[in-house]
Order: C-alpha cells, then structure tokens, then sequence
C-alpha cells in the first residue's frame, strides 16, 4: 500500500520538557525527528502537535517547537489523542486517513492513540525510529502490538522518500540532503 502526501497528515505526540529528558536514546530521537519534521513540512504534509497534561509535563520541547510552521499545540489528559474531541476535530478537517505518528511515550499515548484510529477507519503509520519509551523493552514490545494491530510501521527517511515519490525534481533534492 503506497502512502502519498495527498493522503496523509502526521501527529508529533507529547514530546515535552519534563518527560523527554528520560527517554532512552533522547538524542538520536530528538536528531531524527527534527529531520522528519522538517521534510514534512517542504512536503506540505500537515501536522498535529498533541501535549499531554502540560501542567505536569510541560509544553513540547523548544528545538520541534522553533522548527514547527503553526504551531497550535492541542493540549489533552487522554492518553488517546483519539479520545480527545479537539484532536478528532482537527484530524478530520484534514479529510486525510493515513496518519504518519511519532512521538513519546510508544507503549502509552503513540500505542492507545494509534489503536483508536485504527477503529475509527485510520490509517497508523508508526514512524519507529521517531518513537520513544523511557525502557527500551516497553518500546519494543508496543511496536510488536502496533504491528499486530494493523499499523503500518517505517522510518523516518523511509516515509520522507515515498511521499517524495520521484527523484529529481526539487523535493527529492531537499529531501535527500535533508537525510544525509
């Protein structure tokens, strides 16, 4: 199943202040996920930034928030970004069923957030080496689930090429040196 750009919006879930410092491997994700972010946006792929309970944890972290064109945070309690009815709201303006998702943490909100939209007629496309758990296992073991459950799982440059779709044209040039 090919995943085009005119098909797709991408959700960037809880990656903030007070939770990401204990993620395992907080750096390659944050690296990684600013060059997701990034080619999203000269893709014109558009983005849903979901907080969890920011009076406890905090907003999203300032490097994905000064890269982020819009950025209109959606704050919500539900684990789900699916359970939260400004979130639904927002998504199905988009008219697009293929929901690219990173973000933290995988076994939690990315895994509950992911299902939902599953049983709402989405399309979860996991981007996995933009996910992250603080236990590398929980984060293993929620991919397994994802996987189980229908999503799509891929990576970062993985997506970024099949939205490009042809080499050659000024896109894949921006991508390409995006990812090198």
């Amino acid at each position: 199943m090919r995943v085009l750009r005119e098909e797709s919006v991408a959700v960037v879930i809880d990656i903030q202040e007070k939770l990401f410092p204990h993620i395992a491997e907080a750096d390659l994700l944050l690296e990684n996920t600013i060059k997701l972010i990034t080619g999203l946006q000269i893709l014109n792929v558009p983005l849903i930034v979901s907080e969890q309970y920011t009076k406890g944890l905090g907003f999203t972290i300032e490097p994905l928030k000064n890269i982020i064109t819009n950025y209109q945070p959606i704050e919500k309690v539900a684990f789900s970004c699916a359970d939260h009815q400004p979130f639904q709201e927002k998504l199905q303006e988009t008219g697009r069923k293929k929901v690219i998702i990173f973000g933290i943490e995988s076994h939690v909100c990315v895994l509950q957030t992911a299902i939902d939209l599953i049983e709402k007629n989405y399309l979860p496309i996991i981007v996995t080496d933009c996910v992250g758990s603080r236990k590398q296992n929980d984060k293993k073991y929620a991919l397994k689930r994802m996987l189980n459950e229908g999503c799509l799982l891929t990576t970062y440059e993985s997506i970024l090429f099949e939205l490009c779709r042809f080499s050659g044209t000024d896109l894949f040039k921006q991508i390409s040196r995006l990812v090198k």
